[in-house]
Parts: C-alpha cells; sequence; structure tokens
C-alpha cells in the first residue's frame, strides 16, 4: 500500500510546533519527526496590542527552520494554523503574510472553536470516551479551549482567555508570586468559568488535558512519584495531586522553579498560572481524574488532514484496547492462535484467584494484554525474547492503557519465561512495592498457562481451578488427548506462581 507523509504546524502563544508523519492508507500512521521551539508571539501583547518585533523574527527563524526539515522528509501536504497570538495581534495579519513569502507555508489563523475541535479530535482518537461525560480542555499560551461532551456527543465549546502566558502578564507580578496575586487569578478564572459556562456541571466523570501546562504537571508529579516513563501521554492525575503541586511551586522563585524535576525551565515563569487554571477547572466542575494527551491540537490537524485525504475513516472506527494489543501483535508477527489460548486460560486461573486476593477487572485486563503480547519478541530474536518483549511491550502506542498500566504489561510478559523478579533487575525494582507484587502475581500466573500450551497446539481446552482451604491451588487440565507434556511444562513453571501467591500448587490430568 503507498505511503503518504503529510506535516502539520501548530503556531501557538507560547511555542511552535511542527510534526511529520507517515501513513500507509490503514487509519494509522507513525511519527517521524516532531519539533518544538519557544518563541513567545503572545510575550507583552497584552499590553501593546500587537506581537513584538523580536517575536516575529524567532518566529520566523523557527518556521524557516521547521520548513526545511518538513521539506527534507518529502511531504505531500502541510498544514499549518496560528492560534490565540496571531488571533489576537493587529498585526497577525502581517506576520502571516510574512511567513507565507519567508517559508511558503500558508498559514490558517484559527477561531477559538476550530482551536476546540482539534483538541477534541485528538482527545477521541486516544482515549475511551465513549459513554463518558468527560471535559476536554487544551491550555495554550493565550487561550484554553473546552469541550464537554458525553461519548462523541458535544454538549458545550468554549474558548476563554486564559492561556498562561496572558494569565501570567495580567496578574502575577512577583517572584515569588504573592498570596494576594495568586488570589486575585483565582477568582479571575472561577468569574470566567462561571459566566461561561452554562451547562450541566456535575456527573462529569472525567477531564482530558492537553498543552504544555497539562503535560509538565505530569513530568512533575511523576518524578515525585519516582516514575520514569518514555512518554507521559495517557498518565492519570488525582485532584489532590495538582492542588499539593500548585502550593509547592507558588512558594517558589523562578529560580527556584527552574530546578523542580520534570519541568522544563523555559516554562517556569507560566507554570504557576497554568497550573492555577487546571486547579480551579478540576474545581468547577468537581471531578477529580485528569488524563494526560501529550499529543493535541497538532495531532488534530493530522488527523484531519488525513480525513481530508481519505487517508482515515470518516467514521470514527470503534477502538478498544483489546484490538490494539492484536494490532500491535500483528505488527511483531506473533503466533495469535497460542497467545488467545494462553491469555484464555490466565484468566481461568486469575479468576479464581480474584476473591482471596482482590485482583480487580482492571488488573485482569493487565494479565490478558501480557498474555497476547508475551512472545512479541521473538520479531527480534528467539534467544532472550521475554526481555525484547518486555522493551517492546514499553515502547508500543497501546490504546486504552495508562504510562504505568503499559509498564506493569511490559514487566509481566519479561517474566513468562526464564528468571523470576530479582532485585538486580532494574525495570522490576524502580516499580513501587506494590506494583511489584501485582507483577509478581500476574506474571506467575502468565508463566504457569504458558507452560500450558507447551506444544502450541491447545490440546488443554480449559482448566477447572479451585483454591482449598489448606492454601492449595488445584488445578486439573480439561482435554482429550495425551497432556503429559503440558503438565511437565506447567509444573516447570509453576515456580513464580506459587512463591507471588504463598500457595502450593496441585496440577493433574482431568
Amino acid at each position: 500500500m503507498k505511503q503518504t507523509r503529510l506535516a502539520a504546524i501548530d503556531i501557538g502563544t507560547n511555542s511552535i510546533r511542527s510534526i511529520i508523519i507517515e501513513t500507509s492508507g490503514n487509519g494509522k500512521y507513525k511519527i517521524l519527526d516532531d519539533e518544538k521551539v519557544l518563541v513567545r508571539l503572545g510575550e507583552g501583547l497584552h499590553q501593546s496590542g500587537a506581537i513584538s518585533p523580536a517575536a516575529c523574527k524567532r518566529a520566523l527563524e523557527a518556521l524557516s527552520r521547521q520548513k526545511k526539515i518538513i521539506d527534507g522528509y518529502g511531504v505531500a501536504s502541510i498544514d499549518a494554523v496560528a492560534t490565540s497570538a496571531m488571533r489576537k495581534a493587529s498585526n497577525g495579519p502581517a506576520l502571516a503574510q510574512a511567513i507565507k513569502e519567508t517559508t511558503g507555508v500558508e498559514v490558517d489563523v484559527i477561531s477559538g472553536e476550530e482551536e476546540a475541535e482539534l483538541a477534541a479530535l485528538s482527545a477521541a482518537h486516544n482515549f475511551e470516551l465513549e459513554g463518558v461525560r468527560h471535559l476536554i480542555f487544551d491550555i495554550g499560551g493565550g487561550s484554553m479551549e473546552l469541550i464537554a461532551a458525553l461519548g462523541a456527543h458535544t454538549e458545550e465549546m468554549l474558548s476563554l482567555e486564559l492561556g498562561a502566558v496572558f494569565l501570567t502578564e495580567s496578574f502575577l507580578k512577583g517572584d515569588p508570586v504573592s498570596p494576594s496575586e495568586l488570589e486575585k487569578l483565582r477568582k479571575h478564572v472561577r468569574k470566567t468559568l462561571k459566566r461561561a459556562y452554562t451547562g450541566e456541571r456535575s456527573g462529569m466523570q472525567c477531564l482530558v488535558g492537553s498543552g504544555g501546562t497539562v503535560t509538565s504537571i505530569a513530568a512533575m508529579v511523576a518524578a515525585t512519584r519516582k516514575e520514569k516513563y518514555d512518554s507521559v501521554h495517557g498518565y492519570e492525575l488525582l485532584r489532590s495531586e495538582v492542588v499539593h503541586l500548585l502550593a509547592m511551586l507558588a512558594r517558589k522563585s523562578d529560580k527556584e522553579r527552574r530546578t523542580v524535576p520534570g519541568l522544563n525551565p523555559d516554562r517556569s515563569d507560566i507554570i504557576v498560572a497554568g497550573v492555577t487554571v487546571v486547579d480551579e477547572l478540576m474545581d468547577f466542575f468537581q471531578v477529580n481524574l485528569l488524563k494526560v494527551n501529550e499529543r493535541g491540537i497538532r495531532e488534530g490537524l493530522i488527523l484531519r488532514g488525513l480525513r481530508r485525504q481519505n487517508l482515515l475513516p470518516q467514521e470514527k472506527r470503534s477502538r478498544s484496547w483489546r484490538n490494539s494489543a492484536l494490532e500491535f501483535g500483528h505488527s511483531c508477527h506473533f503466533d495469535q492462535a497460542h497467545a488467545e489460548h494462553v491469555a484464555k486460560l490466565a484468566h481461568q486461573v486469575a479468576k479464581s484467584l480474584a476473591p482471596k486476593f482482590k485482583l480487580a477487572e482492571r488488573d485482569l485486563r493487565l494479565l490478558e494484554a501480557a498474555a497476547l503480547l508475551h512472545d512479541v519478541g521473538y520479531f527480534i530474536n528467539y534467544s532472550s525474547h521475554h526481555k525484547h518483549s518486555y522493551h517492546l511491550i514499553r515502547h508500543a502506542d497501546l490504546f486504552g492503557f495508562t504510562p504505568r498500566e503499559r509498564e506493569l504489561i511490559a514487566n509481566v510478559a519479561r517474566y513468562h519465561r526464564k528468571s523470576v523478579p530479582k532485585k538486580k533487575h532494574d525495570q522490576f525494582v524502580r516499580l513501587p512495592a506494590a506494583d511489584q507484587l501485582l507483577v509478581s502475581r500476574l506474571g506467575g500466573i502468565l508463566r504457569l498457562c504458558d507452560g500450558l500450551d507447551r506444544r502450541r497446539n491447545g490440546v488443554v481446552r480449559e482448566l477447572s481451578c479451585r483454591l482449598l482451604p489448606d492454601e492449595t491451588l488445584r488445578v486439573a487440565l480439561v482435554g482429550e488427548e495425551d497432556m503429559s507434556v503440558e503438565l511437565y511444562g506447567a509444573k516447570a513453571k509453576g515456580d513464580l506462581l506459587q512463591e507471588a501467591f504463598h500457595l502450593k500448587l496441585a496440577l493433574e490430568a482431568g
């Protein structure tokens, strides 16, 4: 199938981002390049009403460089938009013309509502929101876009002057920020939300946020939790974490904020205003959960471009975590029949242990994903394929899972063979104690069930599992053929399950 390359440029109030992707026309794409440059177009805009000559120069230099990168990839088309700063500035049209003359790029200065639509397009592509009442928001330097929705049905869409640069210049003059300044900012945000939002506030189940403020919050919270992920996309935060983070940041000077783990020093001067907006937003809608969309408006541009070129289905495909796992498995040429059979047996063992050991439905979902993907490491090499599986899964774009969950799935898959978890395994030791126990337990189940399909022919049709009063897990293998090889395989791989659950394992052919 023919591959097509597209580029999108998002000219924001704080930064300019360009992204280059390649699609094979099946509705999926891969990112080839992602460039971000801090230009601060909105610097001083509130006072002067125009973008400063210095900011215009920075923008033209950044865009000229990005255009050369884009040209190097030979893209079929470029979709470039400008948002709040160029929308508000008296010299916005002149800058758009200068960009065209300098780089050849046609810039579409879009409305706040169009920004909101792009953010919503990206959120719907990345999160399971069907039947969920939610609020999508994107915080830029000059404005914040809001979309209240139930599943795919939009209830209200707003664009408000609550961007991080704009609010910092308008309200936060002190260093560190004074309590009175912060309170004035809070009141302004509350008043703006109350005046603009007319819909029903109750029953909102989660917020999906994008923009530099939101990804910075996630990175700082992850650092506080001592978590290390390649990406914060899909990260989940609690309101209490936002509250504590804001209190910490507001006490610090700009110089001190620049050293906060997880915070880009370039954002240190505007982060207090941005986090204040998120805090007030969560309070206004009484929502405790924030999901992080690392992609946002620029991905919305890509998705819109794909649809325009008929490279993405016009109707939104129903996405599920299981289909996403299977798609990734297919990309690694996995043995689907073996993977699904192991997943089936693992589910039967897990259900028998769930009541006593409090394994939740979400835990069973992680186990199933790990079972489906445990052998993807074959794609690299049979030798140490369990370790290759760990790395492949950890970096996979699995729909419906948070960064923590992807890390857990990768670890569970890693222990389906060879060594059990040890203190010298860095990827295991850096997990919190509760997650280490969960990985050991789920890994023990997966390990056992992989042994139960030793010949990869599904000879063990199903399992009859029973937890006995003497802490013995009795597992009877049900099948019509000789199961001696599978019995031997399971006995050899039952070690981790017995250790993690503190159980004895009794295996027998039914």
